[in-house]
């Protein structure tokens, strides 16, 4: 007997999955044999989902969706970047004389 490797289901099968558990319109076995999962696992995602389904409508949720999901390090770095090329190029177009007068 050879052994299937393992994989790892992205979240929307997941909750495609169990959102099908929850609904009931067909046993465990059907849904396994449909979605190539063992049924323990259907059990224990449809578990997951109905334990998460509170939080989806509590504050919790609200402050996730409302924190940034960008790293401030990064941002930081990259104006750092920018600024310090924005410097040498305004000397170097002063240099030649080709920088507005606006600027100077």
């Amino acid at each position: 007997m050879t052994k299937r490797p393992r994989r790892n289901h992205n979240p929307a099968f997941k909750a495609k999955v169990a959102l099908a558990a929850v609904r009931g319109e067909k046993t465990l076995a059907e849904l396994a044999q449909q979605f190539d999962v063992h049924p323990n696992q259907i059990t224990q995602w449809r578990s997951q989902l109905l334990e998460g389904a509170a939080g989806v409508f509590g504050p919790e949720a609200a402050a996730i969706a409302a924190a940034p999901t960008v790293d401030v390090k990064t941002l930081h770095a990259k104006i750092g970047e920018l600024t310090l090329a924005n410097d040498f190029l305004e000397g170097a177009l002063d240099k030649v004389g080709l920088l507005p007068s606006a600027r100077r």
